[in-house]
């Protein structure tokens, strides 16, 4: 059951109604004569929003689902389709550290070759580290010389901290999660927002081409997939036939050929090359 756009907005509205609520118990935000008229007005919207909630948890609960996984349905029918990507990439990236610490890799089985890309941006990402460790000692100077409420200087420590962590975790899942050359097929990444697998049958010819015209991280244009590093890519696939792609944001498209980068294109050449 998804609900139509109405219903999902009457959810949203529901779930920033309780977060609201939250923030009044915890002290960081006053009740006002004008908060209370707006509580009133809003709480009908918030009524259509519990109760299709409920039935959805119940027609999941009713399907078999456990608790937990009840909760999540209520989750996907709230939030996109886009916004449940990124969160999904974000926290696979994030656990990527640990791997990271660990020196190993994600995804490369017995017998497969694994293809680096990361190298190149590694510059890059202690450029943007630094950034963030200098911007949060900036804001909290300037939160505290403005003698800003707690609240507010918790909230700036929080996106400080997920902002240092979003590096962190890029850097970590772009090292541990290779390309991949099996036997069987070839897998194309970038950290964990993007992961394809290409049957080795449907490659039709591997050749070196270095170029410098990537858009983006992953992007298609005019039927060609181009997964660059630093706007980087390095070889070329093509296909027999066109495959489904499915972008970082959920978004499908069909492509004959692909662009990617490597570390070392010659070894990747080989593997893909060498029956």
């Amino acid at each position: 059951m998804v609900p139509t756009f109405p219903r999902r907005a009457f959810m949203t509205v529901a779930a920033a109604d309780l977060l609201v609520a939250l923030v009044v118990v915890s002290g960081l935000l006053a009740v006002t004569p004008a908060g209370v008229v707006a509580a009133a007005l809003v709480t009908p919207f918030s009524l259509v929003g519990y109760v299709t909630a409920y039935r959805l948890f119940r027609s999941a609960r009713e399907a078999g689902a456990a608790p937990r996984d009840a909760l999540g349905a209520i989750g996907e029918a709230l939030v996109p389709l886009p916004a449940r990507m990124l969160m999904r990439a974000e926290s696979a990236n994030l656990a990527s550290v640990g791997l990271w610490a660990r020196r190993r890799v994600d995804g490369v089985p017995r017998g497969g070759v694994a293809l680096p890309y990361a190298k190149e941006q590694r510059p890059l990402l202690w450029m943007l580290l630094f950034a963030v460790v200098v911007q949060a000692v900036a804001l909290e100077w300037m939160v505290a010389a403005m003698d800003a409420p707690a609240g507010l200087r918790a909230v700036v420590m929080a996106a400080d901290v997920y902002s240092l962590l979003f590096v962190l975790g890029l850097g970590a899942a772009c090292a541990t999660r290779p390309h991949v050359v099996t036997d069987d097929e070839l897998r194309i990444r970038y950290a964990a927002y993007f992961d394809l697998r290409v049957p080795r049958e449907l490659i039709a010819s591997v050749r070196a081409s270095r170029s410098f015209d990537a858009r983006g991280v992953v992007s298609v244009r005019d039927g060609g997939l181009m997964v660059g590093v630093d706007a980087q890519t390095n070889l070329i696939v093509h296909l027999t036939r066109p495959i489904a792609v499915t972008r970082p944001l959920g978004r499908r498209e069909h492509v004959t050929s692909i662009r990617f980068y490597a570390e070392d294109p010659a070894s990747a050449l080989k593997s893909l090359t060498t029956p």
